[in-house]
């Protein structure tokens, strides 16, 4: 083997190593949880519990079946803040980080590895991308804990204020809903500067690393043209931002035990708070189990769609989303190429696009039905937390603690599935017995529609 950080079976495929690179995190975390520090005094920790909470920490979800705040010892939680750390970065990712660092050469598995686990087409400024995801986390998080440290120290001793400020900063960025506080932000629903402060956290880290990149190149530069993949993120994710705020505002306005105890602007802080947090965040600021059906089922629309490619949320992700929108719309108008932003999309991108939507709904329908048939809960609550483990989210309407050992193991793959990729996870599960067929069939028409 050449010298070098290549720590890749030759044998193995990126969609492989990604998914195991993942379980072995996940294994690990799971094997430390259950070390008796790791648990506060008085409490104790099962098998279950443990690979249940850090399977959502690397899968960055934020669903719990035990309150971190007080379950947890101080290590424990470091612990989970490990965990999200590295399951947001991507583990093979932060591998490569380390070997960038240390200014050691990343082989050639490595990087299809990496771009798999980034959803890049091609190899080329993977290495300068691992130095902007360098930058930005460490900038990003640091930032955002002395600003969330102020804000935390008006209600709490100064140095619980930087550690909470520290958690939920990395938790905020990483998109993942774990919380300290037991209630969520749901203290903190009428304050301007708590919301908009994870709210830009939450958006830096599901816009995603290249989208990133391609907008500080534009600002370095005012002739820099922005790809195609950049101009559908930003747009997708401000229209799905705006249209969600408003809708979670106009359903919930005059419900008395969510936005109709607040004033006009708390009503606008909390709707757009609602809006952004689906987008694989996690976190709440009105409880979500008082929330009307209706906006329950547009939250759950919201999750599924996630965050974008390459950043650090789940979901099939807004260039999924709005690729088969396009292709919609391309053939009621009747027209042959489909059309974005004056570009042509590739089939491929129509056919993974299709892919990932099918795999997934298939996924969150599989763990809706187990759930019904292992728990004997109600539909609804089922088919939110399905969604929610899917989209890595987080939010929940208070089942998550309840559900058996079997249910949690479930959710704990819907979990895994959703943060590697449900394409990736089954590609890596099928890659053995596929092979590439000697002849094509005739080919015949059907009546569809």
């Amino acid at each position: 083997m050449a010298s070098g950080f290549q720590p890749t079976a030759f044998w193995l495929h990126p969609a492989q190593v990604l998914a195991m690179s993942f379980l072995a995190v996940i294994g690990l975390g799971t094997l430390l949880l259950l070390l008796p520090w790791s648990t506060a005094p008085g409490r104790d920790t099962s098998w279950v519990d443990a690979l249940f909470t850090a399977t959502s920490a690397v899968c960055v979800t934020g669903l719990t079946v035990v309150p971190t705040g007080t379950h947890w010892s101080a290590f424990g939680q470091l612990v989970i803040l490990a965990l999200i750390q590295v399951g947001g970065l991507g583990i093979m990712t932060t591998a490569a980080i380390f070997a960038v660092l240390t200014g050691r050469r990343i082989g050639l598995k490595d990087r299809l590895v990496i771009r798999e686990s980034f959803g890049k087409d091609g190899l080329a400024g993977l290495v300068r991308l691992l130095r902007l995801v360098v930058f930005t986390t460490a900038a990003v998080q640091l930032l955002g804990a002395m600003y969330l440290a102020w804000r935390f120290a008006g209600h709490m001793p100064v140095g619980q204020a930087w550690y909470y400020a520290l958690f939920h900063t990395v938790a905020a960025f990483n998109n993942a809903g774990f919380d300290l506080f037991g209630d969520s932000l749901m203290r903190y629903v009428s304050d301007p500067w708590i919301n908009f402060g994870f709210i830009a956290l939450i958006i830096t880290g599901g816009l995603g690393f290249p989208v990133l990149m391609d907008l500080y190149q534009r600002a370095r530069d005012r002739k820099h043209r922005l790809t195609l993949h950049t101009r559908m993120v930003v747009a997708t994710t401000t229209v799905l931002l705006v249209a969600g705020a408003l809708l979670v505002v106009v359903l919930e306005y005059g419900n008395p035990a969510t936005l109709g105890r607040l004033d006009l602007r708390g009503r606008l802080l909390a709707g757009l708070f609602q809006s952004v947090t689906p987008r694989t965040a996690g976190f709440n600021t009105l409880p979500t189990y008082q929330l009307r059906p209706v906006t329950l089922l547009f939250i759950m629309v919201l999750m599924f769609v996630g965050a974008s490619p390459g950043g650090t949320g789940g979901g099939i992700k807004t260039t999924t989303f709005v690729s088969l929108l396009a292709s919609v719309w391309t053939l009621i108008a009747g027209r042959q190429d489909i059309e974005m932003f004056r570009t042509r999309l590739s089939r491929e991108v129509l056919e993974k696009s299709l892919a990932i939507f099918l795999v997934g709904l298939t996924l969150v329908t599989v763990t809706a039905g187990f759930l019904l048939a292992s728990e004997g809960l109600g539909f609804l609550p089922v088919l939110f937390e399905s969604f929610s483990a899917f989209g890595t989210v987080g939010l929940s309407l208070g089942i998550t603690s309840g559900l058996s050992t079997a249910g949690r193991l479930m959710l704990s793959f819907t979990m895994f599935a959703g943060r590697v990729g449900p394409l990736t996870v089954f590609m890596a599960i099928a890659i053995g017995s596929r092979s590439p067929a000697a002849y094509r069939r005739p080919e015949e028409k059907i009546m569809v529609g």
